[in-house]
């Protein structure tokens, strides 16, 4: 185990805004408590809570490696409408002491999966579109069903005081 230090540098900081992780067209990751990890000349990578992550289109696989700074790390495949992206998702479950706050959160490779920062501000509050993370979880589950329960109709007719389709 070595220790991060001047010449490899590790930083753990809470994200400032929302993370959202989207794969074929899915938004399968989305938290206000992502970690940001800045390690030496790397790229910064974003971890997700586990809570915040649809496991649901990952299945466990045999792929670990060793990092001598995080500890050994376990991958996940990512299937959803028949698209695989193969050990695109990997986690520290039991990481070395002092990076204990990425144990047991899910981070990315972005060349598979698309990670992005969300400005809550611009989804929630288009002034023409309505409040469009409603609409998205209120979309198709990848199952069939709403991933929310359906809104109550909000046009009324004579004949249907309460709104809804004829």
């Amino acid at each position: 185990m070595l220790k991060p230090g001047p010449d490899h540098p590790i930083t753990l900081e809470p994200a400032k805004k929302r993370w959202r992780a989207f794969f074929n067209g899915h938004v399968i990751a989305d938290t206000n408590d992502a970690l940001i990890l800045k390690e030496a000349n790397y790229p910064p990578v974003v971890y997700f809570p586990r809570d915040d992550v649809a496991m649901e289109y990952m299945s466990r696989t045999e792929r670990q490696t060793h990092c001598p700074y995080k500890g050994d790390a376990a991958y996940y495949t990512l299937l959803m409408d028949g698209e695989f992206a193969e050990n695109a998702v990997w986690t520290y479950e039991q990481p070395f002491d002092g990076m204990d706050a990425i144990g047991g959160r899910l981070a990315f490779y972005t060349d598979r999966v698309e990670v992005y920062e969300v400005d809550d501000e611009a989804v929630s509050k288009h002034p023409h579109h309505g409040d469009v993370d409603a609409v998205v979880q209120h979309t198709d589950a990848g199952d069939g069903r709403s991933q929310r329960e359906h809104w109550t109709p909000n046009v009324g007719t004579a004949d249907q005081p309460e709104g809804g389709v004829r």
